[in-house]
């Protein structure tokens, strides 16, 4: 996918900037999580730098490849998805006026802050910088140090509070699209993790998918709350070859051809077992493909089609 124009021509440098801090709560049983949200003031400097932080992370992105449950990216490259997935678009909301009695008044106010976002208006539009914060943040973490600095080669006590704020970006929110930088913290921040739980107990559920197995209870426990098998069985679910019949047909004549360890009863329902579930997910994501060219057979984290 190619890089949003409008991202790529976004005039961060001479754009207006508002920090706001959220504190999150909610968002389980399918819950939306609620963002609270105070803007703060900020110097020019500090404004300079922000902005010199959100160009630098802007110009790093080279390419942009859609989410997935089962997607990552590297150094290089965001992952793209619509607001309208997601929760983000309560925290556009939750930032948009910098209103008086919105505003910090107070170290209570900073403190246990769980993500800021860094909005930047230029004209009509409208770019947000999202980054969850680090220890620093945490008033249990104050408690426990002493805050001292450097000053003519010495150390003196440091009476003012210190927070930091990273040069990088979590993920970015302009217009409708979201592009994600670092995916298991945009998961946090809007609750996808949550999703992922509720959605595979919605695909529990299903008749044709529950009809595949002798007892699911292996199953589940095995995905438990991990969060990767959670996105896994998550993708079964979105792929949906367990549907197909010839698919499924396929699968119980090959899969010892492919080295899937799985066991079925005579009626040719599977057979869940705590050794055999990982090879269930990787048979029901498609994930074990052979080579005609080595002849080997791989495992694979995620598979696009070409044909």
């Amino acid at each position: 996918m190619p890089i949003p124009q409008n991202f790529a021509d976004f005039d961060i440098e001479n754009a207006g900037v508002t920090v706001w801090l959220f504190k999150k709560s909610g968002g389980a049983g399918g819950a939306a999580p609620v963002f609270t949200g105070r803007w703060i003031a900020t110097t020019a400097d500090l404004e300079l730098a922000i902005k010199e932080a959100i160009v630098e992370a802007r110009d790093a992105v080279e390419e942009v490849n859609p989410y997935g449950l089962l997607a990552q990216n590297n150094e290089t490259s965001v992952l793209n998805i619509g607001t309208l997935e997601t929760h983000a678009d309560l925290i556009v909301a939750a930032a948009a006026d910098a209103l008086p009695q919105r505003k910090v008044r107070n170290l209570g106010h900073v403190q246990n802050t769980d993500f800021y976002v860094i909005r930047l208006t230029s004209g009509p539009n409208v770019l947000h910088a999202v980054r969850k914060t680090d220890t620093s943040w945490r008033s249990n973490r104050r408690g426990n140090y002493i805050d001292v600095m450097f000053r003519d080669e010495g150390l003196e006590l440091d009476v003012a509070p210190q927070f930091s704020l990273s040069k990088y970006v979590d993920f970015f929110i302009l217009d409708d699209q979201i592009l994600i930088k670092e995916k298991a913290k945009f998961e946090s921040i809007v609750s996808y993790r949550q999703a992922h739980a509720n959605d595979f107990v919605e695909l529990q559920a299903e008749p044709l998918f529950l009809g595949l197995f002798t007892n699911l209870a292996p199953l589940v426990n095995f995905v438990g709350t991990n969060k990767i098998q959670l996105r896994r069985v998550c993708a079964i679910r979105q792929k949906a070859h367990y549907q197909d019949q010839a698919f499924m047909d396929r699968l119980r004549q090959h899969h010892a051809q492919y080295q899937l360890k799985l066991e079925f009863n005579a009626q040719g329902l599977i057979k869940p077992t705590a050794e055999t579930c990982a090879d269930i997910i990787t048979a029901l994501l498609d994930h074990r493909l052979s080579s005609a060219f080595s002849e080997n057979v791989y495992d694979v984290p995620d598979a696009t089609r070409v044909n």
